[in-house]
């Protein structure tokens, strides 16, 4: 997004002394479009909506107003403890975290003002605990932890809450904070200022507009992007989505050859601050480990980045990867949206995104503030559709070239996988979590699951053998494309690591001898349970031979009271009866 002609210091109403000095100091003077558009409106108590593109300069826009409504407010001069004047809530721990960081020069003009950080990560006690002791006026965080401080604390105090700024409000939603964002809402007075900030106007982020502002002003900038070959009907520009700073290409390339194509684009922009972005935890911290080991990236500074990691190392590589001048971080949709990391050049999306929207987000990590930016993202050939759905959304892509001379590395990976117990989980952990995820992709009409040629894809992962899981053996593609290296079992393969080799060795022990003692109980069972068995039937057979002789003592009563009746009617004479009966012998004698 490129600079306007306004200066911050021409804006009107105008900002304070303290406030522009602290800009001239971060190097800040003129204002992007939707700071220019902004921050008046908020400085006049308006409530704003603000759709713009990512990397508009949106944090600025929404922190320089909340301090200077501070800066009018008396109760801001010397404000008591806890009485809390400001909320800003952001979707995540790293994008609180920045605006914190963002927003601290500006706070500190605030004399007496004390802000507070509450994320995710630390004990909530500790959060407490610190409130309690040193009071807190600006709360930045998120919803979660926000609601959960409220829950628990009783001594802050809303009644003089001055604005509410809601960042990424359209992801806040779609994770599922709406019964947070509700009650923390319905805790703050309705005489305030809301700011809602958002990349996309979605359904639910309007029915929050209703809900929470009160006839807000809706800004909307857009960037102005030059017209693709093919990609509409007429004119020579368009509006976008992407800023006009970015270009963005795809690459159409099977599933067994997108780990070539990446080690030749990492290779290519060596020089490049560089984003790859995959689809899963499992993925992150599988390339993560592997890529190191190609010697020609030997040299590179691979940085690994997701949300299942602990806080403060995420914080850490967040920090490490943000002070390289070049460099990769291998990351999730958890770097995604909203954070403001200095010069980078390249964005890589080794899969697409599983919610679309958070495409637009991924490429604008890059191309900030009006500066150049690269982008690409690798397609299967039966995933091409992807490129119009993109285009009816206003994101136009250029179609690429997958390079003849990138290196083949699957056999190199399957090396590392012979050698290292732990390339070989990783790639399997990763090749299992990719498919999960791709069968609930949200563009499922399009990346279709039965189409995965998990064959191919198995191959790109370097796996030595198709794991034995239901979402591989029922898959109708689950054998086209892949080669299993034969003659092997993989249960001998160790752990490079000794320590870690040496505990696998103790566990197998453990688990043989635990299969051997469940064994061992088993066939003591068996045998009781074979000893109960022969009692019972020898006692079941006597029972039997009873009941029985008691049936055939029925029979032979019934059938001798037949024959007495025929002989009292005289349908047979006693000699007749006689033999029947087998009573020839007490008959008299003639």
């Amino acid at each position: 997004m490129a600079l306007t002609s306004s200066r911050f210091s021409d804006l009107e109403p105008p900002l304070s002394a303290p406030v522009l000095e602290a800009l001239t100091n971060s190097g800040f003077e003129f204002c992007t479009p939707v700071q220019a558009a902004t921050i008046p409106l908020l400085c006049s108590y308006k409530d704003v909506t603000v759709d713009a593109a990512t990397g508009s300069g949106k944090t600025l826009a929404f922190v320089l107003p909340l301090v200077e409504i501070l800066h009018r407010s008396s109760s801001a001069s010397n404000p008591k403890p806890h009485k809390v004047m400001g909320i800003i809530i952001s979707p995540t721990r790293e994008l609180s975290s920045q605006i914190f960081h963002v927003a601290q020069p500006f706070i500190s003009t605030l004399a007496n003002v004390r802000p507070m950080l509450l994320v995710g990560g630390l004990e909530v006690k500790a959060d407490i605990r610190m409130i309690e002791e040193e009071g807190a006026n600006l709360l930045i965080g998120t919803p979660g932890r926000l609601y959960d401080i409220m829950e628990r604390m009783d001594i802050l105090d809303f009644r003089d809450l001055e604005i509410l700024i809601l960042d990424e409000a359209d992801r806040l939603l779609g994770m599922g904070f709406e019964k947070q964002l509700n009650s923390i809402i319905t805790r703050l007075p309705k005489l305030r200022r809301t700011g809602l900030f958002s990349a996309t106007q979605t359904e639910a982020v309007e029915e929050l507009s209703k809900a929470g502002l009160r006839n807000p002003v809706r800004v909307e900038v857009r960037a102005e992007a030059k017209q693709l070959s093919g990609s509409a009907s007429s004119g020579n520009s368009t509006s976008s989505k992407t800023p006009s700073g970015l270009h963005i290409e795809y690459l159409v390339c099977e599933a067994d050859k997108k780990s070539s194509q990446l080690v030749h684009l990492l290779m290519k922009n060596k020089s490049k601050k560089t984003i790859v972005y995959f689809m899963t935890c499992a993925c992150v911290d599988y390339w993560g480990t592997v890529l190191p080991r190609f010697s020609c990236l030997k040299s590179f500074s691979l940085i690994s980045l997701h949300g299942k990691m602990k806080q403060s190392a995420r914080e850490k590589a967040l920090a490490s990867f943000t002070s390289l001048s070049s460099g990769i971080l291998l990351c999730t949709d958890v770097a995604a949206r909203g954070l403001d990391i200095a010069g980078v050049d390249y964005i890589i999306q080794y899969d697409p995104p599983q919610d679309d929207k958070m495409f637009i987000h991924r490429v604008g990590r890059t191309a900030r503030l009006g500066r150049q930016g690269s982008a690409v993202i690798f397609l299967l050939p039966k995933e091409e559709a992807y490129v119009e759905f993109l285009r009816i959304k206003n994101v136009f892509l250029e179609e690429g070239e997958c390079a003849s001379e990138a290196p083949d590395v699957i056999d190199e990976i399957r090396s590392a996988a012979k050698k290292d117990r732990d390339v070989l989980e990783k790639g399997l952990r990763a090749f299992v979590s990719y498919i999960r995820a791709y069968k609930e992709h949200n563009c499922s009409d399009i990346l279709r699951w039965k189409e995965l040629e998990i064959g191919k894809l198995g191959m790109g992962y370097g796996l030595l053998q198709l794991p034995s899981v239901p979402d591989v053996k029922h898959h109708a593609l689950s054998l086209k494309g892949f080669t299993p290296v034969e003659d092997i079992n993989l249960e001998e393969i160790k752990y490079k690591d000794k320590s870690r080799e040496k505990q696998r060795k103790k566990n197998l022990q453990a688990k043989k001898a635990a299969i051997a003692q469940q064994q061992e109980q088993k066939t003591q069972r068996l045998k009781k349970e074979a000893n109960s068995t022969a009692t019972a039937t020898r006692k079941k057979t006597a029972k039997q031979r009873r009941a029985t002789q008691l049936v055939e003592d029925e029979d032979e009563i019934t059938r001798e009271y037949r024959l007495l009746k025929k002989l009292k009617k005289g349908a047979i004479n006693e000699n007749e009866f006689a033999k029947l009966t087998g009573t020839e012998d007490l008959l008299p004698d003639t």
